[in-house]
């Protein structure tokens, strides 16, 4: 009986440290720390765990965002964080060596590593995807009409019972892919029989609110169910014909030559009006569907910021007509002039064109200069060809930002380059800017300055510089790589 006794003592003291350390203030992420984390984690289902140090200043940014994310997922996912200046174990253990690292934990052990944003709306939207299990159960039809009343498509497999093999295979899919997609499942095969399916398979059901009379709204898979040939039949019918392009899966869409319409578009509030021109654009998808064209509606206010600064689009121009463009895997952009009709008349011209190669490229640019005649020519997109390109000359560019301080740096360097080499008929130093113009495909600019050599008669063979940025490294390269020997402030050097 004392044995009892002090045991429960024992638990109840356990309990009220484990409990202080949770309930302190008024947070709603749970404080962990060496003593009770395996306890805690062990309990939830789902956790995301932050592990920090007070002195970290993006520990302190991500603070009220990992809060707020916290308070929206309570009752779905629990929220922690352990400070890792005080809890050297738990930190040890899980590898922790750089601040803040965020990890998902499921009944207390580790998951993954969470890389997805740091803000309370994209924490909210990944630890969802992976709160409760990979795969739904349904055990009804009624199960079955409410998970796929979804804002999002849903994967659904139907299986004979819960050893079958094919289940097996099924739920190692729903595991690797349930942050991308929605996965469920049901042993009872009459729940298949509505749509058609009598044996094994998998179902996916598109949005009900992307429904529409020029598509199936679901498609069926009796393939591989291995990962591999679950992940294609996901990825081949997912998104339909025209599906809803948004900022979370334009990277996947834009990977295939992808026309859009722009228009006011808000599924969750205004379906009816949103699908208005979304079925006028399929009409016309449904007809040009095999000519490697893919097709998308998006809302124009989501990505206005692009519009304007990849398409020159005012904020007010085209408020009420969808806007067009098509932008392929390489880069290249389109965009229909002609007014959206409601017959859809315009857009089968605008695509006609495309398919045709009638239509001229949409190229961002600023104004060509009136005067050019500085020791570093200012190139524009719409005089790059004629300037850059010039199979006679090898051209030194420059692809700079107005408010890069390295870009500033060099200036008075680069423009002494280039009075050292204004007398050379053959050499031409160049800029230009990057923000302003489309920079061509073939050139890689991710940072400023970021300067090309583009050699005469090989122009397509441009080169990253990569050497030295004071006067003579400049010279000494030139001098190595320019097709003709060099001219100096008028002197020719010797070879």
């Amino acid at each position: 009986m004392a044995d009892f006794v002090s045991r429960l003592s024992l638990v109840c003291v356990f309990s009220a440290v484990v409990w202080s350390s949770v309930l302190t203030g008024r947070s709603d992420v749970m404080e962990l720390k060496d003593l009770d984390f395996d306890y805690i984690a062990a309990e939830q289902e789902t956790m995301l765990v932050k592990f920090y140090a007070p002195w970290c200043g993006h520990c302190k940014k991500l603070a009220p965002e990992f809060e707020s994310a916290a308070r929206r997922l309570k009752g779905i996912a629990t929220l922690a964080k352990v400070d890792c200046t005080s809890n050297t174990e738990v930190c040890g253990r899980f590898g922790v060596t750089g601040y803040p690292t965020l990890k998902l934990f499921k009944n207390g052990v580790e998951t993954s590593t969470y890389d997805g944003p740091r803000s309370s709306d994209g924490i909210v939207d990944q630890v969802k995807k992976q709160a409760g299990p990979d795969s739904m159960l349904l055990n009804s039809e009624k199960d079955l009409d409410d998970f796929i009343s979804h804002f999002d498509p849903s994967v659904v497999g139907v299986f004979e019972s819960s050893d079958s093999p094919q289940l097996v295979e099924f739920l190692k899919g729903a595991n690797l892919m349930r942050d991308s997609f929605r996965f469920a499942h049901t042993t009872d095969m009459q729940l298949g029989l509505k749509y058609e399916l009598t044996s094994e398979g998998v179902l996916l059901f598109r949005p009900p609110r992307l429904a529409s009379k020029f598509e199936d709204s679901v498609v069926q898979h009796r393939g591989s169910f291995s990962i591999t040939g679950l992940r294609r039949f996901i990825r081949d019918n997912i998104y339909g014909i025209c599906p809803h392009l948004t900022k979370e899966n334009k990277d996947q869409l834009r990977k295939r030559d992808l026309l859009t319409a722009y228009y006011d578009l808000d599924y969750r509030r205004n379906p009816k009006g949103s699908n208005y021109w979304r079925n006028r654009v399929l009409k016309v998808a449904s007809q040009y569907k095999d000519h490697g064209l893919h097709f998308s509606v998006a809302n124009r206010q989501d990505f206005m910021d692009e519009l304007e600064e990849e398409y020159g689009l005012g904020t007010t121009e085209g408020s009420d007509m969808p806007f067009v463009t098509v932008r392929t895997r390489l880069g290249h952009k389109y965009t229909m002039r002609e007014e959206f009709t409601r017959d859809g008349k315009s857009l089968e011209r605008f695509l006609e064109d495309y398919l045709a190669g009638r239509l001229k490229r949409y190229v961002k640019s600023e104004p060509v200069p009136t005067n050019n005649n500085g020791p570093v020519k200012v190139v524009v997109a719409d005089t790059f060809e004629e300037i850059v390109n010039d199979p006679e000359k090898d051209v030194l560019i420059e692809f700079y930002a107005p408010w890069c301080s390295h870009c500033k740096k060099l200036e008075p360097k680069y423009t002494e380059l280039g009075q050292e080499l204004s007398s050379d008929p053959s050499v031409v130093i160049a800029k230009m800017d990057a923000t302003a113009n489309d920079v061509p495909q073939g050139y890689d600019v991710e940072g400023f300055p970021t300067i090309y050599f583009v050699p005469a008669l090989r122009k397509n063979e441009p080169r990253r510089y990569e050497g030295g940025r004071e006067v003579k490294d400049f010279l000494s390269f030139l001098k190595r790589e320019a097709t003709n020997p060099l001219v100096l402030k008028g002197v020719k050097e010797e070879l």
